[in-house]
């Protein structure tokens, strides 16, 4: 693919399982629809993935972590069409996905972000909620741990967004 016509975002999520429960974060974009997505984002220019997810969790979720290991990589392209955005090219999102262990500080809201809460989240209850792809394809890194770091591309369809 070359540079033309595409967008990229390269970004490092963290995957917090505890007591059977997932850490997730309700992401409310301006003017759009909410879903849970992982805590994490951007990794920001000269920076590194491993201290950009603490950075996220901080920011997002007012928790301090600890990474344990590195989960993984996923590479996913959204069509322009599909964009929550319109008007914009394709889009490549490559994440880079860590087990972090949370050590303390307090769940709250990201102040003037776009995360209105994190919460603990039973695995079980995973399924029924509005979430992006990168919840599903983060907890099949963390129950798998392929040694490729590497698992099949989550469908997006019903409850699960881009």
């Amino acid at each position: 693919m070359s540079g033309t016509g595409t967008s990229f975002r390269l970004a490092a999520y963290a995957v917090c399982v505890e007591d059977g429960r997932v850490l997730l974060a309700r992401h409310v974009p301006p003017g759009g629809e909410s879903n849970w997505t992982l805590p994490g984002g951007r990794v920001e220019h000269a920076e590194d993935p491993f201290d950009a997810v603490l950075r996220e969790v901080a920011e997002e979720t007012g928790c301090t972590g600890v990474v344990e290991r590195l989960l993984g990589v996923d590479s996913r392209v959204i069509p322009a069409a599909e964009r929550a955005v319109p008007g914009g090219p394709d889009h490549q999102n490559v994440g880079v996905f860590y087990t972090v262990r949370i050590t303390g500080g307090r769940l709250r809201p990201e102040p003037g972000g776009e995360t209105a809460e994190s919460v603990w989240t039973p695995l079980p209850a995973v399924a029924a909620l509005r979430r992006s792809s990168l919840v599903d394809t983060g907890l099949a890194l963390a129950r798998t741990l392929p040694p490729t770091g590497h698992v099949p591309g989550t469908p997006v369809g019903g409850l699960i967004q881009h």
